[in-house]
């Protein structure tokens, strides 16, 4: 099941702060909201899917660890981006000094700033159509990388700021190119 559509306009608009308390009181369910307000609540996913994306959460918080340039973040982290938007990616990783650039208080609440790096993970009940948009809007928005990964189709599409997306069937591993230095995430559990 994808997500669902809630569209509250014009009958509430709903600040960032309310939107934050909305998210705390219903823990268990999972917003995002678009550019215009209309609220997404995403399903929750199924134990292969957690299993497969805390795979990758931790392969890119280990790296992190170590080199210490940014912070990574998991699937329940949600980023205000420029356009308005609040967004959760799956996994994603933010340079250290855009990181120390934001208040104590905006790290605690949707950070008003967009990843470098994305990762969304696409399961049988995603709609592709809502992840390539997602996708797109993250480069919009100021994303460097991002990786669409399709359990499907076992197909990574590669996104790069002004460049055409990238298809690659199947791979081994993916590398973090000069965004995420180093760092190579290994796709053998993950398929």
């Amino acid at each position: 099941m994808d997500a669902i559509t809630l569209n509250l306009s014009p009958v509430i608009q709903l600040t960032d702060e309310q939107f934050f308390q909305l998210c705390q009181i219903n823990e268990l369910i999972r917003f995002e909201r678009k550019p215009d307000g209309t609220l997404l609540l995403m399903p929750l996913v199924g134990g292969l899917t957690s299993n497969r994306n805390v795979n990758i959460t931790a392969q890119l918080g280990l790296w992190n660890r170590d080199e210490l340039l940014g912070v990574a973040f998991s699937s329940s982290t949600g980023f205000t981006l420029p356009n308005g938007a609040v967004r959760s990616p799956d996994a994603s990783w933010l340079r250290r000094n855009k990181w120390d650039a934001l208040t104590q208080e905006q790290k605690e609440r949707f950070a008003p700033v967009c990843p470098d790096f994305v990762v969304e993970l696409r399961s049988a009940s995603d709609c592709l159509q809502r992840l390539h948009n997602k996708m797109q809007e993250y480069l919009d928005n100021g994303s460097r990388l991002g990786w669409l990964i399709d359990l499907e189709t076992k197909t990574v599409e590669i996104y790069r700021h002004n460049q055409d997306i990238e298809i690659l069937q199947s791979p081994a591993s993916l590398l973090g190119e000069d965004i995420l230095s180093g760092f190579v995430l290994t796709l053998k559990d993950i398929w």
